[in-house]
């Protein structure tokens, strides 16, 4: 895993949302939802809707996490 969606759901604390009430407010999918919560790709397009949304960067609701190596 290379994203992280943990700013997203530090957002969804700090603004007292739960994540369903967010998945209804921008129209996403219970599939997209479920990718984020395990950590896989979503389309730019949503991330999109959710920086619009939360008038937010990108940066606030992603993060990169380096993978280790393997030997």
């Amino acid at each position: 895993m290379a994203i992280s969606y943990k700013p997203l759901f530090r957002l969804l604390t700090e603004r007292e949302l739960t994540k369903s009430q967010f998945r209804e407010a921008i129209g996403m999918g219970t599939t997209q939802l479920a990718k984020m919560g395990k950590g896989e790709y979503i389309a730019l397009e949503l991330i999109d809707k959710i920086c619009a949304h939360f008038d937010v960067q990108p940066g606030d609701v992603i993060e990169y996490v380096k993978e280790p190596k393997e030997i």
